[in-house]
């Protein structure tokens, strides 16, 4: 499936990285510890966080994530919005809580890393 086919199905917004959005998710990872997602992302993952900092953009570039996903409605900085298009990483946002995202994707089959 790709970040667009994603979209698509789920109705969520895509708040920047639209050059992105054909990048294919192979799997599916949730965590708020920068460090540790460094540690074990994977390329062509979707990542769920609550983070909205510019840190985010650089890890989701170090592994070639597909896309971040942002639960709960929350709101990302423009700095970091600008960041995401200039890499071409899509920012997902939806009111779901991550719990929920999870749900989703699973009911998707995208696999956990």
């Amino acid at each position: 499936m790709t970040v667009r086919e994603l979209t698509d199905k789920t109705g969520w917004e895509t708040l920047a990285g639209v050059s992105g959005l054909d990048k294919g998710i192979s799997s599916c990872y949730v965590s708020d510890l920068l460090s540790w997602v460094m540690a074990h992302g994977k390329e062509g993952t979707a990542w769920i966080t609550v983070q909205t900092h510019l840190n985010v953009v650089a890890v989701a570039c170090l592994h070639d994530f597909s896309c971040v996903i942002i639960p709960e409605d929350i709101d990302v900085p423009e700095e970091t919005l600008a960041k995401a298009d200039e890499e071409g990483i899509p920012v997902l946002k939806t009111r779901l809580s991550g719990y929920g995202v999870c749900r989703e994707l699973s009911s998707m089959q995208v696999p956990e890393v």
